[in-house]
């Protein structure tokens, strides 16, 4: 049972770097706005995600049935030499929500600066909707003179 937990703690370590790789090229296309990479990165980063919380959830279920005790408590009575997986286990699960915070953030100040170029874009054509008529005449009145009158 020992060596079915270090083996899982060791796939989650892997699957902790690759995921934590993953954000740090999201976070890369999002600074450059590469939006092709970001919609494949979406699906991969979902699944990745999916795939670690399968294996926390089943690394905790598999230590609630051997008692009460914590990873710490169990590495240490059990499997001392492991240590250091957990230890860079907490490290990559610290940085890849770190990162994620941070892609959060620059993915809702992209959404923010989207929207003010569709508001001026939206703006522009409402106030440009009157130039031409349906007969494609200029129909602009500003301040009583015709476009084109001095």
């Amino acid at each position: 049972m020992t060596q079915d937990t270090i083996q899982q703690m060791n796939k989650e370590l892997i699957a902790l770097r690759e995921f934590v790789a993953l954000l740090s090229t999201e976070r890369q296309s999002l600074l450059n706005n590469d939006t092709e990479n970001l919609l494949s990165l979406s699906e991969v980063k979902t699944n990745a995600a999916n795939q670690i919380m399968e294996m926390n959830r089943l690394r905790r279920q598999n230590l609630l049935a051997k008692g009460p005790d914590t990873m710490e408590t169990w590495i240490a009575k059990y499997a001392p030499k492991s240590r250091e997986i957990w230890h860079e286990i907490r490290q990559l699960a610290d940085q890849a929500q770190q990162l994620n915070n941070t892609n959060g953030e620059l993915i809702n100040s992209q959404m923010r600066h989207n929207q003010q170029a569709l508001n001026v874009l939206y703006n522009s054509s409402k106030s440009a909707a009157g130039i031409y008529g349906p007969d494609g005449q200029a129909n602009i009145n500003s301040a009583g003179r015709h476009l084109g009158s001095g």
